[in-house]
């Protein structure tokens, strides 16, 4: 969370006032906010859930991801990227990242195989992919693309907003997110019935209020549906973004302008003048190496954090993909030819560059001064550790 104060607490105030805390027949800015998000991300549609979670498996349902069907998914990434693709009923293979700390492209490009029909590329920490040739390795293999932009809201690629590029994107809007209510999520396509079989996904009991669709029967789901009290403060949120984003990428620029001859190595950048700018990362050439500069610059190694690496997903390496066997999609019989062979070691080339890769955060909140100050800790700990 960045930003949060008045302006919030007196949307929230009104919603609370007006008895409107449901979104539907009485309530409407879960739909504004539905209908500007849409607008800045230039699609047609946009969904609200209650996580970014649930804005993954919303997407990947909407698209016709489900049993028998593989989705590859990065080394690093928070697992909801696996547990999104597991709760749509298929099964996530998980392939290495390269210097972008992103997914490589040419590493979804060897994983393809029989089953695949998709691929999540993750925008990690705010770094977008490479979606040009992520984009072209899909078309090849005529594979579906889900951007997991729930780190990167309100960053680009080349000038298309993330979550925009692919057949579908997700974002969260968790505490920890560019913007916040707590939490919360989306997910966006230009595909009508998408959005209708997602919105399905999302509230199964939707059409009591907007009215029946004759071309899709409903299903049963689980409810994951936003509050009123989530749109109110995400109204006000989506106001603060472009600021805020303008102000990380202007601080990350100048970082790293006047770190560039210390040495140290930034890592590659796909899209510099568009993304987020929530992080400045450098690649160490020793694990060792980079521990010490993480704990001098305060910042932290990529391969640290204890969630965001694929050696901790233990649900996923232990196959435990529902809470009765019967509806685990790891049992599933129309999984048994999908790839399942996870092991900690098979995405050795991204543990080595997670484990070199040191990630401070930007904030639109720093000064001149603060940011001054953090170049001249950043260029010491150059100096004493390379």
């Amino acid at each position: 969370m960045y930003i949060i104060g008045e302006k919030e607490v007196q949307a929230v105030r009104k919603v609370l006032l007006r008895h409107t805390l449901f979104r539907y027949a009485v309530g409407n800015e879960c739909a504004r906010f539905e209908k500007r998000y849409a607008k800045l991300l230039g699609v047609k549609y946009v969904g609200m859930t209650a996580s970014g979670t649930n804005a993954l498996t919303a997407a990947l349902v909407g698209l016709g991801i489900g049993p028998g069907d593989e989705v590859l998914v990065p080394a690093c990434t928070y697992m909801a990227t696996a547990a999104s693709v597991v709760a749509a009923g298929a099964i996530p293979v998980v392939v290495d990242v390269d210097d972008t700390i992103t997914i490589d492209p040419k590493a979804v490009d060897a994983a393809v195989g029989p089953r695949t029909k998709a691929v999540i590329p993750v925008h990690m920490w705010g770094l977008p992919c490479d979606m040009g040739a992520i984009m072209k390795v899909a078309r090849r293999h005529r594979l579906l693309v889900v951007e997991d932009a729930c780190q990167a809201v309100g960053g680009a690629y080349k000038g298309r907003m993330l979550g925009s590029i692919g057949h579908a994107g997700a974002f969260s809007f968790n505490y920890y997110k560019n913007i916040t209510a707590g939490e919360g999520g989306a997910f966006a396509t230009n595909d009508y019935r998408a959005y209708q079989r997602g919105g399905i996904a999302v509230d199964c009991f939707r059409f009591y209020w907007d009215g029946r669709d004759p071309y899709l029967k409903p299903f049963l789901s689980n409810g994951a549906r936003a509050s009123e009290v989530s749109g109110a403060i995400l109204n006000v949120q989506l106001g603060r973004l472009p600021g805020m984003i303008k102000k990380m990428r202007a601080e990350k620029k100048r970082i790293l302008a006047a770190t560039a001859d210390t040495g140290l190595a930034a890592i590659r950048a796909t899209s510099l003048d568009w993304e987020c700018g929530t992080h400045v990362m450098y690649t160490l050439p020793t694990p060792a190496q980079a521990d010490a500069f993480a704990k001098k610059v305060g910042g932290f190694v990529t391969a640290k954090t204890g969630r965001h690496i694929y050696t901790e997903w233990d649900p996923v390496f232990n196959r435990l993909g529902a809470h009765h066997p019967a509806l685990d999609a790891f049992r599933l019989k129309e999984n048994k030819g999908c790839r399942t062979n996870y092991t900690k070691s098979m995405c050795r080339r991204s543990l080595d560059i997670l484990a070199r890769t040191v990630a401070f955060g930007t904030h639109p909140e720093r000064t001149a001064a603060q940011v001054a100050a953090l170049i001249s800790k950043v260029r010491k700990a150059a100096g004493e550790i390379l």
